[in-house]
């Protein structure tokens, strides 16, 4: 666990517990234009894939929190599947610091890549991993992966697979 400051109070980062899960939902509904997941799902993300999601607090409020998780297919790999930022916690790079905290967890000791999906116009999703990338000093390339009409009957934009490493561990 870290704790890093702002102007006024900590923020605490920390391995999400189940008892996030609806604050979770709540965090996201609050962060537009991140896509809602149950909050059964919100669940599972807080305990199933704890150890490489992370929780940001400040003064009790959940104001940051990443999932992710690594695909059985590539443990080499941890794939972040969505970032919430709240205003409350904005602006301190927040998002980043906890990039960094998931992978020097000790479940992902075998991690050397990063991957995520990014919608083309979420331009604070792609500077935020273009920066993570290049602080880690890795290459980060990119491509069409679940296509608006092939994947979601024309109801979401398409989203781009990026992929990030190889990376050591920060220190």
């Amino acid at each position: 666990m870290t704790s890093e400051g702002s102007n006024t109070t900590a923020i605490t980062l920390r391995t999400p517990t189940k008892d996030d899960g609806f604050r979770l939902n709540q965090l996201v509904a609050e962060c537009p234009p991140l896509d809602p997941n149950s909050i059964y799902c919100n669940l599972l993300q807080c305990s199933h894939f704890a150890e490489t999601g992370v929780a940001a607090e400040k003064e009790g409020d959940l104001v940051g929190f990443i999932s992710g998780y690594i695909p059985p297919q590539q443990p080499e790999t941890v794939f972040v599947w969505q970032v919430a930022v709240h205003e409350k916690g904005r602006g301190q790079g927040l998002a980043k610091r906890m990039l960094n905290e998931i992978v020097s967890r000790d479940a992902c000791k075998d991690v050397t890549h990063m991957e995520t999906t990014i919608t083309a116009d979420n331009e604070a999703s792609w500077a935020l991993f273009r920066s993570f990338a290049r602080d880690m000093g890795a290459e980060l390339t990119y491509h069409e992966y679940f296509e608006k009409d092939a994947h979601f009957g024309g109801k979401h934009d398409s989203e781009f697979l990026l992929r990030i490493g190889p990376f050591k561990k920060p220190v």
